[in-house]
């Protein structure tokens, strides 16, 4: 049978002429009458828990990012498709879902994983736009030059600068550089790197505010990543003996050893316990560095807001705020990203648009891929054919219409989809046997906190065929069926019509009409035993086909 072009290699293919064919038909939905193409100003924030006041943390001191939300659109329920950095920044930048065999851990490369994607940036610049990265976009600054119209700008090792001499001569010391976990200095905010970040930002602010041509400035500000280090006046922001702690330190009821880790970032530096809990004091002080940083960083952004003022150009520029995911802070005794939990992937979304009224809240489920289609829209441009994510922009106008039923992301051998009502995660042995080892299913309106998996009472049986099967509709992404209806079969193939398929070990279960096999390497569904085969994809990072 004659193989069709794939219609989104065919989209990639057809690369900007088509994108720049359509521009000048299509109006931009984000500047105000009258005015040019509207400018974009990209703010990303490392490891960003929605811990702002406009996400209802009173305690939290963010004046800047909550004035930021006042006049544009917060997305309560705004979800990252993988809990580590360089993943999660290269899904959204690209607008593809993470599968097996691309974003899968903290250090890929849009370079190596999809080398022929148009990035979000990239397809601004192609379209018009003077595109500028400035600190951390992509995680590593020389990953998809191509995306910037000069070279992307971060200062070295900025994470990593302690100013206090005792710190400076614990991290010497290690080869690492790493020193303690946090620190709050009496400096200027200048002095750590993100206040050095936004000094060069208002800069080009200044330059590209000059220019006849419209642009796309990346800022990515580093904290709250560890270590925690920023200004001491931004520690003296809270009172530590208010500070609360996890109100769940434990982990879940009947949770899978496989879901939980043992936050090795945070037990790389000096201070922390190799091994165990951290002892409430330490927690404590972790904490408030953390709300410290966020504070720090919260001052930046507000620097740069009022350099948009003072401009005169905030009225046409689109600002849109996301961290890149969420962070524990002692829930289910974990720290870091890391994991399936709602902590980790749980992650602020604010998008402020000139022309559409501000002060909403959209409780919609929303995800990072969808930021890509969005700008598009926003800014007049054509949505790439090959973006899997959705724009947002009728939520941003009624915040009211029911958006997405359900969100996804992923964080090695785990898959795990959300709904309004539940989350659902299953994790597979990619590696070697393909099997699910293990799941979970927490129920968000009466167990919020995700204490208790509940993906073993038999009256959910119902509702986790229904995950698994939403888990089991993304291209990519692999689920070995129900594990109790599963055949194990060593060494033995599949073959039906006329095709065969080879790949080890094979898992089978028979679901009224539908036949799904799987085997270690990928996914072959047939209407019924015996009937003509219907190839669905062939997923696992192996690259599997059929023979």
């Amino acid at each position: 049978m004659e193989q069709g072009y794939p219609r989104r290699d065919f989209l990639r293919a057809l690369g900007v002429g088509a994108a720049s064919a359509a521009l000048a038909s299509t109006p931009a939905l984000g500047m105000r009458r009258g005015a040019t193409k509207p400018n974009v100003l990209f703010i990303a924030v490392d490891d960003l828990r929605p811990q702002l006041g406009c996400y209802g943390h009173t305690q939290m001191h963010s004046p800047n990012i909550d004035s930021l939300a006042e006049g544009g659109v917060v997305f309560k329920r705004a979800y990252c498709q993988v809990p580590v950095c360089g993943s999660s920044r290269a899904s959204l930048l690209t607008g593809l879902r993470p599968t097996w065999t691309r974003f899968y851990d903290w250090d890929c490369r849009v370079d190596n994983d999809e080398p022929d994607t148009v990035t979000l940036p990239q397809y601004f610049k192609n379209n018009g736009y003077y595109t500028v990265s400035r600190g951390k976009i992509f995680h590593f600054t020389n990953d998809s030059a191509k995306s910037w119209s000069e070279p992307a700008w971060r200062e070295a090792n900025v994470w990593l600068k302690y100013h206090l001499e005792e710190n400076k001569t614990i991290a010497a010391g290690n080869d690492d550089g790493f020193g303690p976990a946090f620190e709050g200095a009496d400096v200027s905010d200048d002095s750590y790197g993100d206040g050095c970040l936004c000094t060069r930002a208002i800069s080009d602010l200044n330059s590209l505010a000059a220019q006849d041509q419209p642009f796309f400035l990346a800022v990515g500000f580093m904290k709250p990543h560890l270590p925690f280090n920023c200004p001491k006046r931004y520690w003296d922001l809270y009172d530590r003996n208010s500070i609360d702690l996890a109100d769940n330190p434990f982990s879940p009821k009947d949770c899978p050893p496989a879901a939980l880790h043992q936050w090795g970032e945070l037990r790389s530096y000096h201070g922390i316990p190799a091994e165990g809990p951290l002892d409430d004091e330490t927690a404590r002080t972790l904490i408030h560095a953390y709300y410290a940083c966020v504070s720090y960083v919260d001052a930046q952004i507000g620097r740069l807001m009022t350099e948009l003022d003072q401009l005169g150009i905030a009225d046409n520029t689109i600002v849109v705020l996301w961290g890149d995911h969420g962070w524990n802070l002692g829930e289910h005794g974990l720290w870091c990203k890391h994991a399936n939990f709602e902590t980790a992937l749980h992650s602020p979304m604010i998008i402020n648009a000139p022309a559409i009224t501000g002060g909403k809240t959209v409780q919609a489920l929303t995800e990072f891929i969808d930021i890509y289609p969005t700008l598009a829209e926003l800014c007049g441009l054509p949505v790439p054919g090959h973006c899997d994510g959705t724009s947002v922009v009728p939520l941003m106008n009624d915040p009211t219409l029911p958006g997405k039923t359900a969100v996804f992301s992923r964080y090695y051998e785990g898959d795990s989809v959300k709904t309004d009502k539940y989350r659902y995660t299953s994790m597979i042995d990619g590696k070697d046997t393909g099997k699910m080892y293990a799941h979970m299913l927490y129920d968000h309106e009466t167990d919020p906190g995700e204490n208790t998996n509940i993906v073993h009472l038999p009256e959910n049986r119902a509702t986790i065929i229904h995950m698994q099967d939403l888990l089991r509709g993304l291209e990519g992404w692999w689920l070995p069926l129900y594990p109790e209806e599963i055949g194990y079969h060593p060494g033995s193939s599949i073959a039906s019509g006329d095709e065969t398929l080879r790949g080890g070990p094979v898992w089978y279960t028979l679901r009224g009409r539908m036949l799904d096999r799987c085997t270690a390497r990928g996914m072959y569904v047939a209407r019924a035993a015996g009937t003509s085969p219907l190839k669905q994809s062939w997923l696992g990072r192996s690259g599997f086909t059929p023979k």
